[in-house]
């Protein structure tokens, strides 16, 4: 057994190899065989083995000229400071693909500096597929914190506790915030907010130096409704009240103004600024979540996006 894996191992070393000389060096098929010491077809497998264990990632520079005027667009129109438009890909039904690798490089400029940063992060799939793409590295230079609490409604830890993620990721210090998204009731969420351990944790996200947001839908997609923390009378009840999106737990309606009541008496989330007094990066692709994206640029509850082409011409039509 002990033989099999380090068969594995080195094979995987030398696909890792492959896949360097390939994609970073730009070595062709022939120059890898004649460097590893094998036929042009093993090479050949070796660059395929590199991609399909995911050991090598791939980053777009280019400028894309579509997407650079689509981003500079939707900056003019809606007074952003910052924007990124990757490329579609009409065929995939990914929620997340070449997003979650931008939102990735952009976090990693912050990551590589070696001035002391605080980031703060909220949760969702699309940015905890932001911290899976995360390169590892050092950084105990910087605080990563969360927005949002990290327990699922069964009491269990969240599978998108995304601040937990990345400083594992990345081997910075980083605070969870050890609550449900939303309390039972007013009162538990006056208990619950009243723990002196927590003001810590809240007072460095208001500090928070970038920030980085999923973009919620409501109604009966909802990530709140699917996942538990909300019941579909609750969502009902939201929806009806005009809410259009949701951000850490807060619904929003069409201009960006926190719901009134509801749910979000409730939500323990750090509450959202409007208009965002620091750097918030919204994180968002899926079509569904449009109203969403929209309410939360109108409110500027976010001063910052990034998302593909297929969101950004519905957000300028």
């Amino acid at each position: 057994m002990a033989r099999k894996s380090e068969i594995e191992k080195e094979r995987l070393d030398d696909a890792a190899r492959a896949g360097w000389l390939y994609y970073i060096a730009g070595n062709t098929q022939d120059e890898i065989a004649r460097k590893l010491g094998v036929s042009r077809q093993t090479a050949q497998r070796l660059v395929s083995l590199a991609m399909s264990e995911k050991l090598i990632k791939v980053r777009l520079d280019h400028p894309i000229g579509v997407c650079l005027e689509l981003a500079e667009r939707l900056q003019d129109s809606f007074g952003i400071s910052f924007c990124e438009v990757v490329p579609s890909d009409p065929e995939s039904p990914s929620t997340t693909l070449g997003v979650a690798e931008a939102a990735a490089a952009e976090l990693e400029r912050y990551l590589m500096s070696s001035h002391p940063a605080i980031l703060a992060m909220g949760t969702g799939r699309m940015l905890r597929s932001m911290a899976e793409q995360l390169t590892p590295m050092e950084c105990p230079q910087h605080k990563v914190v969360s927005l949002v609490g990290n327990i699922a409604p069964d009491g269990s830890a969240s599978l998108f506790d995304v601040a937990s993620r990345v400083g594992d990721r990345v081997k910075a210090p980083h605070y969870p915030m050890p609550l449900p998204v939303i309390a039972t009731t007013v009162h538990e969420k006056a208990l619950l907010l009243s723990q002196t351990s927590l003001r810590n944790t809240i007072d460095l996200a208001q500090q928070a130096d970038v920030t980085f947001v999923g973009i919620g839908a409501v109604g009966d997609d909802a990530a709140l409704l699917r996942d538990g923390f909300v019941k579909p009378d609750e969502m009902r009840a939201v929806v009806k009240a005009g809410a259009v999106g949701e951000i850490v737990g807060w619904s929003y309606d069409a201009e960006g103004q926190l719901i009134e009541g509801l749910t979000n008496d409730r939500v323990l989330s750090v509450r959202l600024s409007r208009p965002a007094q620091r750097k918030v990066i919204g994180v968002v692709m899926a079509m569904p979540r449009l109203k969403g994206v929209r309410g939360a640029l109108a409110g500027r509850l976010v001063n910052g996006l990034i998302t593909n082409e297929a969101m950004a011409t519905q957000l300028l039509q």
